[in-house]
This record gives C-alpha cells, structure tokens and sequence, in this order.
C-alpha cells in the first residue's frame, strides 16, 4: 500500500466482536488469563498476547503497526513522549562505559539529555565537529554502541546524508538511530537508506495538531545483532530481568524492539495510553495531506522572507542556495518540511520585538502543529546552553524558528509582514 492507504488502514481490520470500523479505544490496565500455564506461556513469550498496559495495549498495537509500516520496519513501540523514545532507543543497547556518537545539531531536550544526564550514568556522548559522515566517524572507537542523527535538524534545518552516515556506521559494525521528527516517513524514510532505529516524537507532525504527547521506536530489522554480539551482547546473551530471554533466538529481526519493549519500558514504565494512541491515529491519517500543505507554504514563506528588507538571512533547505539544498533534492524531492529558521536584522532584541508582535503565529515551543508556530530558541528552548552550544546547534541570537501551519498562505505571510514592520 501506498503512504496515503497505510495512515489510514494498516494495523487493523474490522474488529470481530462489535465490528467497529474505528479503532476501539482499549482502556484497560489488565488481560485476563485463560488459566495459569496460560499467564505463564504469555510470560515466556511463548504465545502472542496482552498481558498489561504498561507493556502492550491493543489500541497501541495499532499505532506501532502503522507508524513501522509508514517507516517500512519490522515492528515499533509507542511510548509517552518523544523523549522517551530516544531515551530509550539509547539505553536499550548502551551501558555503563559505553559511548554515543551524535551530530551536533540536535533539539534542545535531545542535547540535554545527552550532554548533561546520560554521562551521569557512565555514557558517554561524542559530539562531532559537524554533521558529515567523516566527523562522525573520527569519533567512533571499539566502545562506540550507536550513532545518533537527526535527519532534518530541530531546529538548525541541516539535512544529513542518512545513506553515507548508515554505510559508514555499518562498515564499523555500529548501530544508527535516526530522529525522523521533522522529516516525517511522507517526505523519508530512513530505513530505505540503511538506518538501523527510527524514532519520532508523534506529538508533532505524525499527531499534527497538538493535543497529545507521544512518541515511538520504529526496528528496521535490518541491523545484523547476532554478527555483532561482541558489541552487542544484551541481544545476544540470557537477559536476567526477563526469564532469561535471548533476544536474537526470540525476536529474529526484531530482537531490538522486542528488548526495549520487555526491559526499559516494562521496568520504567513510559507508556503511552490508549486514549492518547487513539488520539495520535487519528491525526496520522491526515499526515500525508497536510505534510503536502505544510511544505508548500514553507516555502512560500522562505522565498518571502529571503526577498524582506528587515531580514538578515534565511535557513530553509528548499531554497537554491541552502548548502543542503542537494541532499533536499536527494532525499525529498527539493522540500525540507514545514520547519524553517530566520534572522532580523538588528541581533537579539529585533528578534524578540519581532516575536512579540506576531498575532496568528502562536509563540510556544513546539512544532508540526496545523497552526502556524513560532519560537525564539534562544530564549527558550536551547536557552541552557552557553553561546558556543548554541552556535553549535545552529541557535544564534536573532534566530526565530517557524513551523509553518496549514492555514491560508495569505493570511501567514500577512502576520510575518506585520510583525516585521
């Protein structure tokens, strides 16, 4: 099926008891067993079934099978919020001792957890001088467990050359995770070029209308665990928390989502709740049309703002003379979402004049949403970081990001002209 048929079809059939054609919302924490050897087959994976919400929940079910057919994987696991998702797709195969290599530009609560929480935990996380494939790759060494990208920047707007950074990975028998957020599977999917993990937070584009946090860990099932198990023994050996499960006799190809599901998530508990899965399929059904609009007014906007007299410059990969305007055409046909960048001219205090006179655009922190949004990164979202961190992650003084909405293109660029006037 095509991305149009499987946001709105894939992960389920008309269910048989009541033949509801929506997806039902199951609000239950619990499943009743048929008897003990059956609790006991369900424990021991050897059944498929539901044993208790904080671990599977059929309405989630549905989620996680339609977002890894969006991706093209094998399986996926929906959790409370994209943090939690990358937290997660991170601490499933890295421990104590071990290191992450990571492109600089990342969003704001990504680097935070990375720079300040997971070395507190004994991980290191590399930061590479920038996003090629080669700066990441100096970096890697025989405690390397994963490289971490995000393909289309938050809100620096880089795009990585996923396909040269997933070969140079592999050639060192080291894992990808890719952050495909901004990107969405409607304009890349990752995995076609050799990413290993896909997550997403699904409370931006994927929900589209910022109502519901979530977040997912899509398995491409193409990461060979098994050749590796040297780096990656958690896979390969009895896991102690979970009746002495190998993950790679169990799961086959989706040895890595089924780990993360039985282990971080079912001793930590950051799942997503019936209600919110309900919520979150809702909007996927919608994503292929609205990422269509969403990209087509940003780049109105771009040339528009590109053309304004009180704009120093202008960062959309769209546009022709954006340095990775050739890895748009590569990977998205010349588009690169809804999400641009921009400075007025004048420094910081233009920027927050500017911010401050906006009347549709909704100051906030967030993006991907059906309305038009708008954020002054360095008083918010990266405002922990120090100015060389900033620069870095691509936040300069004067820098606003937009997520372009859905509305009128009229109306957008009448709200942009106002408040820079």
């Amino acid at each position: 099926m095509k991305d149009q048929t499987i946001a709105i079809h894939a992960g389920y059939t008309t269910e048989p008891t009541t033949h509801a054609v929506a997806v039902p919302v199951y609000q239950t924490v619990a499943y009743e067993f048929d008897d003990a050897q059956h609790g006991a087959d369900l424990f021991n994976l050897a059944v498929p079934g539901n044993i208790y919400s904080r671990i599977m929940n059929p309405t989630c079910d549905v989620l996680e099978q339609r977002v890894a057919q969006l991706e093209g994987g094998v399986a996926g696991l929906a959790l409370s919020a994209g943090s939690a998702a990358i937290n997660y797709a991170i601490l499933n195969i890295v421990e104590t001792g071990d290191n992450v290599v990571s492109a600089p530009q990342l969003y704001g609560g990504t680097y935070t957890l990375f720079a300040h929480m997971l070395p507190k935990l004994g991980i290191e996380v590399r930061f590479a001088a920038d996003d090629s494939a080669e700066a990441m790759e100096q970096l890697i060494d025989d405690n390397t467990k994963a490289v971490f990208v995000e393909t289309i920047g938050n809100p620096a707007g880089n795009i990585i050359d996923v396909e040269k950074v997933a070969a140079m990975a592999r050639s060192h028998g080291v894992a990808t995770i890719a952050d495909n957020t901004v990107a969405t599977p409607s304009l890349l999917k990752p995995i076609q070029y050799g990413i290993d993990i896909v997550v997403h937070s699904l409370t931006k584009y994927m929900g589209g209308h910022g109502t519901t946090l979530g977040g997912i860990i899509v398995d491409s099932g193409q990461f060979p665990w098994a050749e590796h198990a040297t780096r990656y023994p958690m896979l390969d050996t009895p896991e102690p928390s979970y009746h002495g499960v190998v993950y790679n006799e169990a799961f086959g190809p989706a040895a890595y989502i089924g780990r993360v599901r039985t282990v971080p998530l079912r001793n930590t508990g950051s799942a997503l709740s019936a209600q919110s899965a309900f919520q979150l399929l809702q909007g996927i059904e919608t994503l292929p049309l609205r990422m269509e609009r969403h990209c087509e007014n940003a780049m109105a906007v771009a040339q528009h703002l590109a053309d304004h007299s009180k704009v120093e410059w202008v960062s959309y990969a769209g546009l022709p003379d954006h340095p990775h305007h050739g890895l748009a055409q590569k990977y998205m046909n010349g588009v690169a979402s809804g999400i641009l960048t921009f400075g007025v001219k004048g420094g910081y205090d233009a920027g927050v004049t500017f911010y401050d006179k906006l009347k549709l655009f909704k100051r906030l922190v967030n993006i991907g949403d059906a309305k038009s949004l708008a954020c002054h990164p360095a008083s918010t979202t990266h405002r922990q970081m120090t100015a060389e961190e900033q620069q870095a992650s691509g936040v300069t003084p004067e820098t606003i990001r937009l997520s372009i909405g859905i509305e009128h293109i009229d109306d957008i660029l009448e709200d942009l002209d106002q408040a820079l006037s």
